[in-house]
């Protein structure tokens, strides 16, 4: 006898664990139109409070995954792997990541979100590029997945549809920070990408979601047991978002720092290390590389040999965007109307960074969004921001702000400049605190 939709809520309400035919029938039902939003919201508080065994995530994971369609990449003569970010203040690693696995020789079929409150969107970076298409169909995107080695888009209506609409129902029913579902809405879309590998970026620090070390933990573990429970072999990388990753932040501005880093014209040292230790990461457990040390190799010599820039141009090329954008960027980059130095208002160490303080400044700044409909401004934001550690006096610039206004702009500086703690010395954030690996193998279904 199958339950009505009412009885699996009630049986999950009351602290019981769901078998996967539980959860597949309920979530095929959400899909279907036959279990309601008002269903679904009660089901995602009942998780909610409930939370959910290992078991269960990995069944919700699989039954949201096969809401839609799941890609196949098994004709390529190569891995096919990704990274995927919790979400931070000046995380442009994807931009970086993509070419230099492709060059690796692993394949990068990267499906990347919009800015969520205060973090940046990867998809919104790429709108800064003019002609680029961040929603292709299915053959140009394998087209240049298969001919390039990376691409980046968006999100298809047909990839994991359960989880766009059950997302939505989270965002307004105070159910975002449950571990369970956050787990299954981002393993749902990279399981239907037909991934093999994942490194996760998991943030911890003030610009994260999981401000602290201890949550954290909880959610990289969640996610790496869940993936390889489901079948796709997964690590995870914790990283510290203590202050902004890249010295800039804000759309254009980071696809500037990108392209930088590529051309080795100048890479930030913190955002060169998770980098480069994301994609040896990969291209370890793909095992393109026999051993770690080998594999840092290769990620390093796929950077300074110029190779990953070229990729990441052919990139933007081929998904529409201009042939020349590499060498000419400034020319298809608009800057921003003001562009002035917001300045310390004391002397002393920059102890401390709220992070999240800065994100917020660059959706102020119109760089992000407060309502679904907003329009993106891709030139404002920041540059030149100073990290934690460094000395200044009163008057000294701690970055450069990007501004459509004068109103705007004299907001975002009064919040950056409040985000600024000055004091004796900073806290030692080590930038890469813990790593969270697999504890078996991942075989796939």
């Amino acid at each position: 006898m199958s339950l009505l939709p009412q009885e699996i809520i009630i049986r999950k309400r009351d602290g019981h664990e769901l078998s996967a035919g539980e959860i597949n029938r309920f979530i095929a039902g959400f899909a279907q139109g036959t279990v309601s939003h008002a269903q679904a919201a009660a089901f995602a508080m009942a998780v909610f409070f409930r939370d959910m065994s290992m078991d269960e995530r990995v069944a919700l994971t699989l039954a949201m995954r096969d809401s839609g369609a799941v890609l196949d990449w098994s004709h390529f003569d190569g891995p096919v792997a990704d990274k995927h970010s919790t979400g931070g203040v000046g995380d442009n690693v994807s931009l970086m990541l993509a070419p230099i696995l492709a060059v690796c020789g692993i394949y990068v079929p990267m499906i990347s979100g919009r800015g969520l409150g205060h973090t940046g969107g990867t998809l919104d970076k790429f709108d800064s590029i003019p002609g680029y298409t961040t929603s292709p169909d299915n053959e140009l995107f394998g087209k240049v997945v298969r001919e390039v080695g990376c691409a980046i888009i968006g999100q298809t209506a047909d990839l994991a549809p359960a989880d766009k609409t059950l997302y939505a129902i989270r965002d307004v029913t105070g159910t975002v920070e449950s571990i369970a579902l956050i787990t299954a809405s981002i393993l749902s879309k990279k399981l239907a990408a037909g991934l093999d590998c994942l490194v996760l970026d998991v943030k911890t620090g003030s610009g994260a979601f999981m401000p602290t070390l201890e949550k954290s933990r909880d959610l990289a573990r969640s996610l790496v047991e869940v993936a390889n429970g489901a079948g796709m072999k997964t690590s995870a990388l914790i990283t510290d978002m203590n202050e902004p990753l890249a010295r800039a932040a804000g759309n254009g501005l980071e696809v500037r720092n990108a392209v930088d880093f590529l051309t080795g014209r100048h890479q930030d040292p913190r955002l060169k290390e998770v980098t480069l230790a994301l994609c040896a990461e990969i291209v370890e457990m793909t095992g393109t590389a026999p051993d770690a040390a080998t594999a840092r190799k290769q990620v390093e010599e796929a950077l300074a040999s110029g190779r990953a820039a070229e990729r990441f141009s052919r990139m933007v090329a081929a998904l529409g965007g201009p042939s020349d954008f590499v060498e000419r960027m400034d020319a298809h980059l608009a800057p921003a109307l003001i562009v002035r130095d917001v300045l310390a208002k004391g002397r002393g160490t920059i102890a401390a960074i709220d992070t999240r303080g800065v994100g917020m400044a660059v959706v102020a700044l119109g760089g992000g969004r407060t309502m679904p409909t907003d329009t993106i401004d891709h030139t404002v934001g920041f540059d030149r921001l100073l990290g934690l550690g460094e000395r200044v006096e009163a008057g000294t610039p701690i970055a450069r702000i990007h501004a459509r206004t004068e109103a705007s702009a004299a907001d975002a500086e009064t919040r950056l400049q409040a985000a600024y703690v000055l004091g004796e010395k900073a806290p030692d954030h080590p930038l890469i605190p813990a790593r969270v690996a697999p504890t078996g193998p991942a075989d796939k279904e």
